[in-house]
């Protein structure tokens, strides 16, 4: 797998200001890796198909910053870090726009409707590792499908093909996160 894209400048910065451990780091790297590919895709597939490139990439990179206070949630069910991601990130000088994927990203089912943005990073925040979510992809073709006027089947076609390639690099993804996971439960050498 080659390097990783650098997140962008105003999540490192919060991510730093908040003491984000090492997992959540490589957590959101990877979502943020996986969001970036599946932008690239469906622009390159659907051209001119309107997506806020930056807000998707901010909120992949930021949609757990719950998890820097609610640590538990880091290898444990939760939703604290839902509840409380946007305000941390609004602390931190970012505008609502970008401040609710740390809500979205688990609760995007809630919002009427769910823009394109919070779809999509929803989505890259599953398939990073491999799990498919038959409703979240659903919703993201029938963007596609208004967009383009091209039949159903096209669309979900082309873009199942989009996600088989993004998925080939899930075990790889999750052999980073476990190898650092690994890392950070190991005890300091005195």
């Amino acid at each position: 797998m080659q390097a990783l894209r650098p997140l962008p400048k105003e999540a490192r910065e919060v991510l730093d200001a908040v003491g984000a451990p090492p997992r959540l780091l490589v957590h959101l790297a990877l979502v943020h890796e996986v969001a970036f590919e599946l932008i690239e895709a469906i622009s390159t597939a659907w051209p001119g198909f309107p997506i806020d490139n930056h807000a998707v990439l901010v909120g992949a990179a930021t949609h757990d910053i719950g998890k820097a206070i609610h640590r538990d949630e880091l290898h444990g069910p939760g939703r604290l870090h839902e509840q409380d991601g946007p305000a941390i990130l609004r602390q931190h000088g970012f505008s609502e726009d970008l401040a609710r994927f740390a809500r979205t990203h688990a609760q995007w089912a809630g919002e009427q409707p769910p823009t394109i943005e919070d779809l999509l990073v929803a989505l890259a925040n599953r398939i990073w590792v491999g799990e498919r979510i038959q409703r979240i992809e659903d919703a993201v073709i029938a963007r596609l499908v208004d967009f383009s006027g091209e039949p159903l089947w096209s669309v979900f076609a082309r873009f199942d093909e989009i996600l088989l390639v993004i998925l080939e690099g899930a075990g790889q993804r999750l052999a980073i996160y476990t190898r650092i996971a690994a890392d950070e439960n190991k005890p300091a050498l005195n």
